[in-house]
Formats: structure tokens, C-alpha cells, sequence
């Protein structure tokens, strides 16, 4: 399959039973629900997956269920970034190994590195695999915010460094990564609440969490803006920005579970520590799924 990244991916959620295990057939439901909706690819093992919970051995099975479920109907991409350069570039070479089309590689976190460090890091990484590495900055977690003029020397230096996410809900810096580097490497924006601003700036693609939960509605967003049809791209985004605005203003993660449960489609609850939402907030949520007629929806 053809690596080339566009249009909207999803940050898929990663399901846990009861007993907090990774429940795999909850994780191929997420993936084909993501497809029959129309996205573009997506994404195990990112931050909505909850990474940093996971031990190694558990991304790899995420990894390879989402690989075996999306069966080469759309790109796959692996969150693959580690604490440590060995981590990732062990990951990073499972990936491949496990057919994901592009890693994604978050910038080490806890310990704060410059950015020559972080420069090291990603040429190491990059240079383990073939494959299409995407830079994934999220200067609120890692404590290093990789601007623009880093990406582009990068990604003119290392030649399969060819995607950023940028999660940094900064949409000057996009802006100019777009505009000033767009010729050297796609930029792919990660923040939700800017999915109709980064489509119509010329983003390559969207990823987003919330397309979990509304993968036809922001297909629907970026369709016409491809075709150039502003006013129904605006009209849809109206439509659907307060649920986008509920999920992202509440405690992120458990948000996107509340949703499903509201759905009646759980995915189980965050991984411990992190708790369930709160009840006052999933009566916010709950009000909104109603006035989107969400279960009918995806009936």
C-alpha cells in the first residue's frame, strides 16, 4: 500500500476489559468503525491509545491487531517513540516488521532534551527502518516543542523523515510548517480543535482522537474542503465542533471512553491510575450525543 498519508486518521482508543487488559476484539470493532467511516488511515499506540500505560509487549499486540484488522484497506501508523532511543528503534523495527506503512516517533519524556539530543534520537530511529517516519511533537508532554525551522532542517537532512504531527495547537507554527516547509515534509495537525483551520491553511492530513467517535462527520469536513465547498465544511464543523470542544475541554481520554459508553458501545475505562469521567461532565457529553443523534447514526 501507498504510505502517502492524507485526509483524516484516527488516533484509535485502545479498549480494556474489565480486568484491564487490552481487549482485542473491542480494538478491531474501534478499526473497522474508523474505516466504514471513511478515514484515511489509523494510528495505534498514540497518545488517545495511551501509550505510556502500555508495556512494550502490549503495543507490539496493539500494533499487530490494528495491522491483521485493517488488513491493507488503509495506511496503518505506529506510534512507535519511547523514553529511550533502544526502546523506539526496537519498536520502531516491529513496526516494520509488522507491516505498518509509517512510525510515528514521540520525542523522548519525563527528562526534558535539547534539541540536539532530540536530534540524535530521530536520525537513530529513522535510520532503523525504510520506512516513512512522522515526528510527533507534544511539547505539553515531553517538555520540547520541535518548531518549525527543526522540522524542516531535519526532514531536508533524513531522508525518510517525511510527516510531522504536530500536537502543539500552535497553528502559527503549522502555518509556517506548511508554507515554509511543505516541500520537504507533510505536515499533519493533532489538535482537534483545529481540524476546519489546518484543512483550509493546506494541511496534509488531520489526526484526531475524536474521529473515534465521528469519523464519517470530519470526513465529511475535509470532503468539502477538497472540493472547495467552504460553506458546507463550515456548516458541518458548526455541527459538530461543541461534542469536539466537550470531549477535548474534559479530561481527555476518559472523555472519549465516556462517549462510547453513552453510544452503548463501551470500551472499557482508562487504565489505572487515570479514573473515569466524572458524571457531571458525561451528562454534558451525554446531552450532546443526543442532539447529534449519534446512536442512529452508526446504527
Amino acid at each position: 500500500m501507498s504510505s502517502q498519508l492524507s485526509g483524516v486518521l484516527t488516533a484509535l482508543a485502545t479498549p480494556f476489559d474489565a480486568d484491564g487488559q487490552v481487549d482485542e476484539a473491542r480494538l478491531r470493532f474501534l478499526v473497522d468503525r474508523s474505516i466504514d467511516g471513511g478515514v484515511n488511515g489509523v494510528v495505534a499506540c498514540g497518545s488517545t491509545g495511551e501509550f505510556a500505560a502500555l508495556s512494550s509487549d502490549e503495543r507490539r499486540f496493539v500494533v499487530e491487531t490494528v495491522v491483521d484488522q485493517a488488513a491493507g484497506r488503509v495506511p496503518v501508523v505506529a506510534q512507535t517513540g519511547a523514553s529511550n532511543t533502544a526502546e523506539a528503534i526496537s519498536l520502531t523495527r516491529h513496526a516494520q516488521e509488522t507491516g505498518a506503512d509509517v512510525v510515528m516517533v514521540i520525542t523522548p519524556y519525563y527528562d526534558p532534551l535539547t534539541t540536539s539530543e532530540a536530534a540524535g534520537y530521530f536520525r537513530e530511529v529513522a535510520a532503523s527502518v525504510d520506512l516513512p517516519v512522522m515526528l510527533y511533537n507534544m511539547p505539553a508532554l515531553t517538555g520540547l516543542n520541535l518548531d518549525a525551522d527543526f522540522v524542516g532542517t531535519l526532514a531536508r537532512e533524513v531522508e525518510n523523515i517525511r510527516y510531522i504531527k504536530d500536537s502543539s495547537g500552535d497553528m502559527g507554527q503549522a502555518t509556517q510548517l506548511i508554507h515554509h516547509h511543505g516541500d520537504y515534509i507533510s505536515t499533519i495537525i493533532g489538535w482537534d480543535s483545529l481540524i476546519l483551520a489546518a484543512l483550509t491553511e493546506g494541511a496534509g492530513a488531520v489526526m484526531a482522537g475524536t474521529a473515534n467517535i465521528l469519523p464519517r462527520e470530519i470526513v465529511a469536513v475535509h470532503k468539502a474542503v477538497a472540493a472547495g465547498d467552504f460553506a458546507v465544511a463550515r456548516a458541518e464543523w458548526d455541527r459538530i465542533y461543541p461534542l469536539i470542544d466537550a470531549v477535548l475541554s474534559s479530561p481527555y481520554v476518559p472523555a472519549v471512553k465516556a462517549t462510547f459508553e453513552l453510544l452503548g458501545r463501551p470500551i472499557g475505562s482508562p487504565r489505572r491510575p487515570t479514573a473515569d469521567l466524572d458524571p457531571a461532565l458525561a451528562a454534558r457529553l451525554e446531552k450532546l450525543v443526543a442532539e447529534l443523534q449519534l446512536e442512529a447514526a452508526y446504527a
